[in-house]
């Protein structure tokens, strides 16, 4: 089984592109850092994993994905493998996404990169009934 799961942030806006054909098919490239478990004296604390979605994937990476933005990634890892244009075989590795999702609320994101805190009541993570319920008999279900 082929299956990789990240949690991190996006460390950029995805980069969209479109194939060439007779029915174009939509390409981003984006990275996730992904914190290390484990952090080591002198060591780097994330690692930057390249991630490239296509067609619906990358539709919804274009019109969602923002830098900051903490994401849940499911993908497979693929390699494959080119001729550069020194006639050099080059292998890259590249993880494919099947699977992306919020890892958090859009609140809570937005508090991240921009560092503030909102004080509105209505932006929290708590529901409120609608005006002129008063109590739980007033619900209708």
């Amino acid at each position: 089984m082929n299956k990789c799961h990240f949690a991190g942030r996006l460390t950029r806006d995805p980069e969209i592109r479109y194939t060439a054909g007779a029915q174009p098919v939509a390409v981003a490239n984006y990275t996730l850092a992904v914190d290390r478990r484990r952090k080591k004296e002198g060591e780097q604390t994330a690692d930057f994993i390249n991630f490239v979605a296509y067609a619906g994937a990358a539709e919804f990476a274009e019109k969602y994905l923002k830098k900051g933005i903490k994401m849940i990634i499911t993908a497979r890892c693929q390699t494959r493998k080119y001729n550069n244009n020194e006639g050099k075989t080059v292998y890259v590795t590249e993880f494919i996404v099947k699977d992306q999702e919020f890892a958090e609320s859009k609140k809570a994101s937005s508090n991240e990169t921009t560092g503030q805190e909102t004080q509105d009541p209505y932006y929290d993570d708590f529901s409120y009934p609608p005006e002129g319920i008063e109590n739980d008999d007033d619900i209708p279900f």
